[in-house]
């Protein structure tokens, strides 16, 4: 069994989420956002950011792919697996993801959401990996930087495993 060290623990990631919540409570206190988390990876940070966040908000998640089973280094080759159901045009989108590491899928994502003229466009990250970036992609709003190891936990896995971790934890590989 690979072993885990905590990097952030719970109660860090917690107030750190509560932080951004009350941040984008005040941006989209009036403007009925559309938040779109990136499955699966986002879900645990998803679900606690809009209970925090306490406003009317619609949820959609987008399925995008870059590592293969048991890959730790993206593809480069992002695909869509699961496209949006919802409208986006004129709304304000706020994109919800676990980690920003190469940029790839994100830059696919947010260019695939700009084609449909939403009011607005942001990104909440709750990790930001910038060592490994290869585009540049703007984070509206961010959680905490992290090193250039492989993170798990709080719905982040390594091949579908650690997800129910509830501190951000690393592996070796």
């Amino acid at each position: 069994m690979t072993e885990t060290k905590v990097l952030i623990s719970e109660q860090q990631v917690m107030e750190k989420v509560a932080e951004l919540a009350a941040t984008l409570k005040e941006e989209y206190r009036d403007k009925h956002p559309l938040a779109i988390g990136i499955l699966k990876g986002s879900f645990v940070f998803m679900a606690d950011l809009i209970r925090m966040m306490g406003i009317p908000i619609e949820i959609e998640f987008v399925g995008l792919s870059s590592y293969g089973k048991g890959a730790t280094e993206s593809a480069g080759k992002i695909k869509l697996v699961q496209p949006l159901k919802t409208p986006v045009k004129g709304r304000h989108v706020l994109v919800i993801e676990d980690i920003v590491d190469t940029g790839l899928t994100l830059r696919f994502l947010l260019d695939y959401l700009k084609r449909k003229k939403p009011a607005s466009l942001k990104l909440c990250a709750l990790l930001d990996k910038p060592s490994r970036r290869k585009i540049d992609v703007p984070i509206d709003y961010l959680g905490f930087t992290v090193p250039n190891i492989f993170i798990v936990g709080y719905g982040l896995d390594w091949d579908e495993r650690f997800r129910y971790l509830r501190d951000v934890c690393f592996v070796e590989v």
